[in-house]
């Protein structure tokens, strides 16, 4: 059975654009058709300046959204990455194998390290090292396949790279992992600035949909979306991203093409108002079955203990090979 791995990081409250490009696919097809392990992976929210009882207020929220949305227990194995200390063992062995070269190739380290330069500050040695974490993630499950969004791909590529280097120099040990997308709003934009990710931490929030919102706040935000200069609604990324957003969204809503969407209305209004709609019926019940989940905190903390300890299971001995591979003396 082919085996998955994905997880969220808990920067900031889960978006809309989370559960379209990430979490309801796990919900609907992966869980269902793989051996799914789905992760809070709460290391990776240490690479930037954060307020530790955030951290943890955030990562019980992640994992209770991702029950609320519908991942069962019985079904795929859902934990808290720093309950498994496999990943952190493996990341070592890892860095041991990565160059320098690639990981300030890294994107995300370039950009970021770009923008605290011009700001006249400095980065955390764990923003450059994050990747290879991330591969130890991956690697430490045999996995097949990673879900993820298209921002992610290239840290999929270095898992393969260091996989395949780590075989070729050790011995076989690793399964060279591959990353999939889901084919629509794979990369759900921000509502007042369509050119960039709806992520999860942007100061003002206002083109951002998040998980937990009411429904108003819903329906004000997508309403007072940007839209492109013009008057026909058509579907054309590059020229208007604002539409292709709002369409993208509404297509993923309602399971249909935004380009077939696009040709059934003749207002950005209505467009904007039918998407709202959608939106708040698509959360509507994830919204009340986490208030359910939040109110049994013991149920959700067992649900994450019985993870962490399967995780365990699986990932320890191919860590523990991957030690005995490299040349590290057995412990008892």
């Amino acid at each position: 059975m082919t085996r998955i791995f994905s997880g969220l990081k808990p920067t900031g409250h889960l978006t809309l654009g989370n559960y379209l490009g990430a979490l309801r696919h796990w919900v609907e097809t992966d869980q269902h058709q793989a051996d799914a392990l789905f992760c809070v992976v709460d290391l990776h929210a240490l690479t930037v300046e954060h307020d530790p009882a955030r951290v943890r207020r955030l990562s019980r929220q992640a994992a209770t959204l991702m029950l609320a949305a519908g991942l069962d227990p019985a079904r795929c194995n859902l934990f808290v990455q720093s309950h498994v200390d496999e990943h952190a063992r493996l990341s070592y062995l890892l860095e041991c194998t990565a160059t320098d070269g690639e990981l300030r190739r890294m994107i995300q380290y370039k950009e970021k390290g770009a923008r605290a330069a011009a700001a006249g500050q400095s980065v955390r040695l764990s923003l450059l090292t994050y990747p290879v974490l991330m591969a130890a993630d991956i690697l430490a499950y045999g996995t097949d396949e990673v879900p993820v969004g298209e921002d992610q791909t290239q840290h999929v590529e270095l898992a393969r790279d260091l996989a395949v280097r780590f075989n070729q120099r050790y011995g076989h040990t690793f399964v060279v992992p591959k990353a999939t997308r889901p084919p629509v709003a794979a990369r759900v934009m921000d509502l007042q600035d369509p050119t960039s990710k709806m992520g999860k931490s942007h100061e003002s929030g206002a083109g951002i949909v998040y998980l937990l919102d009411d429904a108003d706040l819903v329906r004000r935000k997508i309403m007072r979306a940007v839209t492109d200069s013009g008057h026909e609604v058509e579907y054309a990324k590059e020229r208007r991203p604002g539409l292709a957003n709002l369409l993208e969204i509404l297509a993923a809503c309602i399971g249909g093409n935004p380009a077939e969407l696009a040709p059934v209305y003749t207002s950005y209004g209505a467009l904007k108002k039918d998407t709202a709609d959608a939106v708040v019926e698509l959360l509507r019940p994830l919204r009340e079955r986490h208030a359910e989940l939040a109110a049994d905190a013991g149920y959700v903390d067992a649900v994450l203990a019985q993870g962490a300890e399967r995780a365990r299971g699986t990932a320890r001995p191919r860590v523990d090979a991957a030690y005995a591979a490299i040349g590290l003396l057995p412990g008892r």
